[in-house]
């Protein structure tokens, strides 16, 4: 792929495409897609890391009473609402069936598109911090296997 640069994680077998030169969120889920389906022919098993956000609405869901039981590499589901009043693109996040808040919306469409048509995905967290400034203290991962 002319313009990014494959990048391979021995310990969680993750592998992501880093572009050369900042894009879109649309563009590099778009080449993350057409790499994982060329290393499919490759790997019998590939996760492809696609996007990293911060948790966005930590404090108005259950997030900050959930906190102490969080843990770095948790898994978490994310689950599409088309309907949502306030963002046609909205992808809530949960852990263990619990709401701690969304994809960020400047950070949504493209994960929308490719939950719409299907793709799996699949998401956990990266970093826990004890930060007063509620957006900084939980980051996710977002992978398509």
């Amino acid at each position: 792929m002319r313009g990014y640069l494959p990048s391979h994680s021995p310990k969680s077998g993750a592998v992501s495409v880093i572009p050369k030169r900042p894009l879109n969120v649309a563009a590099a889920l778009t080449a993350a897609l057409l790499a994982t389906a060329s290393a499919s022919v490759q790997a019998q098993q590939v996760r492809l890391l696609v996007q990293s956000s911060p948790l966005a609405g930590f404090r108005y869901h259950e997030a900050p009473g959930l906190f102490p039981e969080l843990r770095i590499g948790d898994r978490l589901e994310l689950i599409r609402e088309p309907d949502n009043p306030h963002d046609p693109n909205a992808v809530g996040v949960e852990w263990r069936g619990r709401r701690l808040g969304y994809v960020p919306r400047r950070e949504n469409s493209a994960l929308a598109w490719a939950m719409d048509r299907g793709e799996p995905v699949s998401a956990r967290i990266s970093t826990l911090r004890a930060h007063r400034n509620p957006r900084q203290r939980v980051e996710f991962e977002v992978f398509v296997e």
